[in-house]
């Protein structure tokens, strides 16, 4: 990362991530019924949140919440994945795990945070995205492909940050932003390491192995080049909720002057180059070779 690229180094924010944790160590600690969740973020770093509900065509999605707020004096829109920490909960949020109707409402949250100039937060915290019968019936991999499509093109910056478990699909479906962040002890993946393990090996014991072998972990991603930014965590997210919450807000408003102080919502040409990075950074992620033939 270069200050050319507008993107804040380990060297600038003084921290340095540590190295005494297992892979699935992390995952452990991501997955902690406690660790604090979306609106737990949103109660503490932001005012005059108004949840807005519904897709606008079958129903609302409480696994994938999302409103209007003021975030330290500047109007955003935020969105995340709300799981629960009790059964109840669980049951009425689906585990976090959102449906159709959940990725339809981001779209029309990201379409209103566009039409107002609204800078858009999310909140990354999901194991994945509803695999249920009822949910492919009613399109899911179609609503999760056309909530790609729109973030990936919305006209305001667009900060992102996985703060538990940041799982396939249903993670990817908010992460495509211009910033990247990502807690010390969370995790982002294509699957878990469970079913890494059950497709690899037939083995779904093997999980650890996997989850080393995946490099899913906040420190692999930084070293890829992949996030934005690691926000350590001197302690595990539960056990000091407050602390976290506010150093992430911290991070996430250095973030967010740095990209509003030379965006202008009238300038075609500023919006046309924001747009131009953020579809870069996400081409540029992995290497590509083809071995060529001799003789």
């Amino acid at each position: 990362m270069t200050q050319t690229d507008e993107t804040l180094s380990q060297e600038e924010t003084g921290t340095e991530p540590t190295a005494t944790l297992s892979a699935m160590d992390r995952v452990r600690l991501a997955r902690d019924p406690q660790r604090p969740a979306t609106l737990d973020y949103i109660g503490e770093l932001c005012s005059d949140f108004v949840e807005l509900r519904g897709d606008r065509s079958f129903g609302d999605d409480c696994a994938l919440i999302g409103g209007l707020a003021t975030f330290r004096g500047r109007s955003v829109m935020v969105m995340g994945h709300q799981g629960g920490t009790n059964t109840r909960e669980n049951i009425e949020r689906n585990f976090g795990m959102p449906r159709p109707e959940g990725f339809r409402k981001a779209r029309r949250l990201m379409r209103h945070a566009q039409k107002f100039s609204l800078p858009i937060l999310t909140f990354v915290d999901t194991s994945g995205a509803d695999p249920g019968i009822s949910s492919e019936e009613r399109g899911q991999a179609t609503a999760i492909a056309e909530c790609l499509m729109q973030m990936i093109g919305t006209r305001v910056p667009i900060i992102c940050t996985v703060i538990g478990e940041g799982g396939s699909g249903g993670a990817l479906a908010i992460s495509l932003g211009d910033r990247l962040l990502m807690l010390e002890n969370a995790v982002y993946a294509v699957a878990s390491p469970e079913a890494c393990a059950a497709i690899l090996w037939k083995d779904a014991s093997k999980a650890a192995e996997a989850a080393e072998t995946m490099r899913i972990t906040a420190a692999d991603l930084d070293r890829f080049g992949i996030i934005d930014e690691l926000i350590p965590e001197p302690v595990p997210a539960h056990e000091a909720p407050r602390d976290t919450i506010y150093t992430v807000g911290d991070r996430i408003a250095a973030h967010l002057d740095m990209l509003c102080a030379t965006f202008d919502p009238d300038d075609d040409a500023g919006v046309h180059d924001l747009l131009d990075r953020r579809y870069s950074k996400f081409r540029k992620i992995g290497a590509w070779s083809e071995a060529g033939t001799e003789g």
